[in-house]
């Protein structure tokens, strides 16, 4: 055991969020996170209790969600950014400036996506590229068939409701989430070595629009969703057929904890992301009646005469001017606070996804075992009896042996990658989760002290008129 710094550069004011990071608890991993402040250099340095064993380099799984790109950069961790000594390898990706193109059903936003970076594979230090949400897509798909036991991160999801899809809002919480998948990718010491991460990143409109009409990998096969994914995986593994067994399950006491946290984590992350769009459209709705009845309350003194007719006068603004802060503090409180819920419940669907190939690599694995064993006794047969079929069978039995093999490696791979995901995954929870409910708190914390000093700023006024 040893203890494993974690140094991580924050834009928010440390000391309001260490309470909330102190009482972190993962439970997939019972060691409790230790946290110490670096006032001097504006750092949060979390220390975990970890494994030899399962200690890994490069703790930048993940973006975090703050206030602007630079700070988003910063707080994940990772070293690499356009602005590291020239002897550091970095990979920097930015999607800007949403553009909508064509018109009716074949309207779509396209993205300019810049990329910065020293790495001698690329084609220079940087790079603009124009790209379509079908080409985030087609790289998230790629690597979730490519890279199996790494937690691939989500996309942003598409408005189902046609009138949302092409609204200010809309558009900019998905240009942030496309944002976010892309550097998690890019920071990820795995997939940032990605050849469809370079192609991406470099190629050409039509390259990727080529791409994208070849490709027949699971995700186009499958429905979208991951949810649906991992329930589909799941049913070709179920007994619901008279007469088969039971698929053979891993029985791994750590693993079935693990399950249990990440379908425990989903429902919790779900219902505070449920409450959360509701305190979104409370913040709303209450902007806007209060709104109405500030020019309610505007006409009303414009009826009135004097003092009585000056303080609805007065009412009337005040309550316009709050309605804007409220309404200004509801879309923070959406983009700050709902939406990095809602990420991370797309991000344990994700979990989820691999998951189910863990299980059916297990199960493809104990299939060929079993095969190869009944291999191997009708070879020891047809050897007893000197059969002409020897020849044949051994030929077999070594083919069945190397395939066997290789699925047994490839299980191996997927539960070494696991467990090393895991360990990224919780640290980065633990800090976005605590910056976004840092960021609600202090939003909260802000709107009450403006509520309360515009109403404390009118009362003045209204005791005179009603005491006169």
């Amino acid at each position: 055991m040893e203890d494993e710094p974690l140094r991580l550069q924050v834009g928010v004011d440390n000391k309001s969020i260490v309470q909330i990071l102190e009482r972190a608890h993962t439970p997939a991993n019972e060691n409790v996170i230790i946290v110490k402040v670096v006032t001097k250099t504006n750092q949060i340095v979390l220390t975990k209790k970890i494994p030899q064993a399962q200690v890994v380099g490069g703790r930048s799984g993940g973006i975090s969600r703050l206030n602007s790109q630079e700070q988003q950069r910063s707080a994940s961790g990772s070293s690499q950014s356009p602005r590291s000594p020239s002897s550091q390898p970095y990979l920097s990706v930015s999607v800007t400036d949403p553009v909508k193109l064509g018109n009716g059903v074949q309207a779509y936003i396209s993205y300019r996506v810049i990329t910065k970076t020293n790495f001698p594979e690329y084609q220079g230090p940087e790079k603009i590229v124009i790209r379509r949400y079908s080409d985030f897509v087609w790289l998230r798909d790629r690597l979730f068939e490519k890279y199996k036991g790494i937690f691939i991160p989500p996309l942003p999801e598409k408005s189902a409701v046609e009138k949302f899809r092409f609204s200010a809002e809309f558009i900019e919480m998905r240009r942030q989430g496309l944002d976010l998948f892309v550097n998690r990718i890019a920071s990820h010491p795995e997939l940032q070595q990605s050849e469809d991460l370079k192609t991406f990143l470099q190629a050409d409109e039509e390259t990727m629009e080529r791409l994208r009409s070849q490709d027949t990998g699971y995700f186009k096969k499958k429905p979208a969703d991951l949810m649906q994914i991992f329930k589909d995986v799941q049913s070709k593994v179920s007994d619901v057929v008279l007469g088969k067994e039971k698929p053979v399950e891993e029985s791994n006491p750590e693993y079935e904890k693990l399950k249990h946290y990440i379908f425990e984590l989903e429902n919790h992350l779900a219902e505070a992301q449920k409450h959360a769009y509701r305190l979104v459209k409370r913040h709303r709705e209450l902007g806007e009646s209060l709104s109405d009845f500030g020019k309610a309350a505007k006409l009303l003194g414009a009826c009135e005469g004097d003092a009585l007719g000056k303080a609805f006068s007065e009412l009337g603004m005040k309550s316009e001017a709050l309605s804007v802060k409220l309404q200004r503090e509801a879309h923070q409180l959406l983009m700050n606070f709902e939406e990095p819920l809602k990420d991370y419940v797309r991000a344990v669907q994700s979990i989820k996804a691999t998951i189910a190939e863990r299980a059916n690599a297990f199960r493809q694995q104990c299939e060929l075992a079993e095969t190869m064993k009944l291999k191997e006794i009708n070879l020891d047969k047809l050897m007893l009896t000197r059969s002409d079929k020897v020849g044949e069978a051994e030929i077999e039995y070594k083919e069945l042996k190397a395939e066997s093999e290789d699925s047994t490696r490839r299980f191996e791979t997927i539960v070494r990658l696991m467990n090393e995901e895991i360990v990224r995954f919780q640290e980065q929870k633990t800090l976005d989760m605590g910056i976004a409910f840092h960021n609600f708190s202090k939003g909260q914390a802000r709107l009450a002290s403006s509520i309360a000093d515009a109403w404390r700023t009118l009362l003045p006024k209204l005791e005179a008129c009603s005491s006169s």
